[in-house]
């Protein structure tokens, strides 16, 4: 198995070891939906890269990084989704294919190594646009702040987030100068959105 380069620094591990099963194959695993919003930062999305340790499987450990639909191409256990599993679910997950006929008392450790899943992407008339790693319960006014704030072009009560819900592109404006201001509520974000601030016109 051709291993991808670490980058950057472990996030979470976890070890997980259980009796032999019974024997017998496995078939794949279903492909499921990749589907980030509304579950906590800490569990797995596409594009997500961990490492998976066997013990005394060196053929089995490596780097694995999340297909588009969730899902990783594991020896042995052919496809296996992990989209909504955290590092502990995901080394569960892995240790039950493998006790299905193939290990005996596997020990399976996962360790992240980048949420690249956990996203939110901030731009238009703000300090420093850019992508921004989501904490869970991040709001827009704590996404605008990591960009550095506005800029003096920014029309505040006319910022957008844009979202995908069920395969839609649903756009929704955003008061943010009314937040500010203890008119509205803060607006919480989701993985995956998009804060867009448009220049004043006046």
């Amino acid at each position: 198995m051709t291993a991808l380069p670490i980058v950057a620094a472990g996030l979470a591990l976890v070890v997980v070891s259980g009796c032999a099963g019974p024997g017998g194959g496995r078939s794949a695993a279903p492909v499921e939906p990749a589907m980030t919003a509304g579950l906590p930062a800490s569990t797995l999305g596409p594009n997500d890269l961990f490492e998976v340790r066997v013990y005394q499987e060196p053929e089995l450990s490596g780097l694995y990084q999340v297909g588009p639909q969730g899902e990783i191409m594991f020896p042995l256990c052919k496809q296996v989704a992990v989209t909504g599993l955290t590092a502990n679910g995901a080394a569960e997950k892995l240790r039950g294919c493998l006790s299905q006929g193939f290990l005996r008392s596997p020990q399976v450790s996962v360790l992240v190594k980048e949420f690249n899943s956990r996203k939110v992407f901030v731009f238009g008339e703000v300090q420093k646009p850019g992508t921004f790693a989501f904490e869970d319960g991040m709001s827009v006014v704590q996404a605008l702040t990591l960009a550095g704030g506005f800029t003096k072009q920014a029309s505040q009560n006319s910022t957008s987030v844009t979202r995908h819900v069920n395969g839609q592109e649903v756009k929704m404006k955003v008061h943010v100068q009314d937040i500010a201001l203890g008119k509205e509520a803060n607006f919480k974000l989701e993985p995956g959105d998009i804060v867009y601030v448009p220049e004043s016109m006046f």
